[in-house]
């Protein structure tokens, strides 16, 4: 499909179910954009299969043209993290940096293992044929909790904010972690010797250290040029070349660029914060509104990608049974190392119980195109059965959680915050 077409479609699809949304059903808009597109993908394909005589194969490979992985990883995703993160305080982030580490390194690294043995049970029970790698691999894709979803969507709820922050905290770093996880996991499903002989905590220390050291150097060197300019668009420019430096740099030398991004997009906050006589109000504004906007933009492409391309879960076979499957592994799993991790993290933050802590951040951990995107990238690694398995059991669990949760978000975090106050 020619690019200019896809892109008119998207951007018209997103005009006219927002558009819907906003005088009709009045959910929550980037799970509107998900929950419509996906209905919409379920109707194009049940229509062709109505009216042409082809199987459902042959009509997804015609319709599958959204290369999330693409989209993400070799594009946006370093500004949307740095959307999410440049309004975020270093000041918050030091109170509560044990909480956010044990959150985004210990609950992911326990997540992994929890959700991977899991399924690896499941793929024994159903005969699968799935080895404890290529399970733990899988556990790494679902693991992490989304940056995306949860500034997107989890911050729209009126959550206390240090339980806000910390959720956005863990979901901004924890991709980091879950994307050296799976470049671990992978390199010993693809028996590639180039990753694996570094081990473990090697890759672990590579990608995180790598990446902070990149993200500091670029973003002080930037800001330099910032600090000092006049032009309020120069600035934005700036902002910009500063996270695309940051995110390619660790590209080629094997970093995390997930983790640079937000590094950069939290010293950018707070250097601005420091030297904030420096910069016009004005100027202020507009370098605010346009990563805003820039943030619900990409936010909305995604979205109406990942609906339309929902349909690609069918191309797994026992389609229901895997997927609640998925979705059961999940929360066990979640629930699991949110337990384990809630009596190493310290402080509960806003005097919430132990659990109604992991009841709110169990529901509160969605997954969204990150792990869809790192769920694509196995397609060369694994049989071709296996890779379906992994795609299809993953964007189930993105479509519960980010759909059935999201909608849901709100009257759990109530019904947590009554007992709270009954207490």
């Amino acid at each position: 499909m020619d690019t200019m077409f896809m892109f008119v479609g998207v951007i018209a699809l997103i005009c006219i179910l927002g558009f819907f949304n906003e005088k009709v059903t009045k959910l929550t808009y980037e799970i509107a954009l998900m929950l419509f597109s996906t209905i919409l993908g379920i109707l194009v394909l049940a229509g062709v299969l109505l009216f042409q005589d082809s199987d459902i194969g042959t009509i997804l490979k015609q319709v599958q043209g959204f290369d999330i992985h693409d989209f993400l990883m070799h594009g946006v995703l370093c500004f949307m993290l740095f959307a999410g993160s440049c309004h975020m305080s270093l000041k918050d982030f030091k109170e509560q940096a044990r909480q956010v580490t044990v959150l985004s390194l210990v609950c992911t690294l326990l997540g992994t293992a929890f959700y991977g043995l899991l399924i690896y049970g499941a793929g024994i029970l159903f005969k699968l044929n799935l080895t404890l790698p290529v399970c733990l691999m899988f556990g790494s894709i679902i693991a992490p909790t989304d940056p995306i979803a949860a500034t997107g969507i989890l911050s729209k709820f009126g959550l206390p904010k240090k339980t806000s922050f910390l959720i956005q905290g863990e979901s901004l770093f924890n991709d980091g972690v879950g994307v050296a996880l799976f470049v671990c996991f992978s390199s010993m499903v693809s028996a590639s010797s180039s990753s694996s002989d570094e081990g473990f905590f090697g890759v672990m220390l590579r990608e995180i250290l790598g990446a902070l050291v990149v993200g500091v150097v670029v973003t002080a060197l930037c800001f330099l040029m910032f600090r000092f300019c006049k032009h309020a668009y120069l600035k934005i420019f700036i902002s910009l070349l500063a996270v695309s430096l940051s995110y390619a740099l660790c590209e080629v030398l094997h970093f995390s660029g997930a983790i640079a991004s937000v590094i950069c997009g939290i010293l950018f906050s707070e250097l601005r914060s420091r030297f904030s006589e420096f910069e016009e109000e004005k100027h202020k504004e507009i370098f605010d509104s346009f990563w805003e906007t820039l943030d619900v933009f990409l936010n909305s492409l995604l979205y109406v990608m990942l609906g339309l391309s929902f349909i690609s879960i069918l191309r797994m076979e026992s389609v229901l049974l895997l997927s609640c499957t998925a979705i059961l592994a999940n929360l066990i799993a979640r629930v699991a190392s949110l337990s384990i991790s809630s009596l190493i993290m310290g402080e509960i933050p806003d005097n919430f119980s132990r659990m109604g802590f992991i009841t709110l951040f169990t529901w509160g951990g969605l997954r969204g195109g990150l792990s869809v995107a790192l769920a694509m990238s196995t397609k060369d690694m694994v049989p071709e059965k296996t890779y379906f398995i992994i795609l299809g059991c993953t964007y189930a669990v993105v479509f519960f959680t980010t759909v059935i949760q999201g909608l849901t978000m709100k009257p759990v975090y109530k019904r947590i915050s009554s007992q709270r106050a009954k207490a």
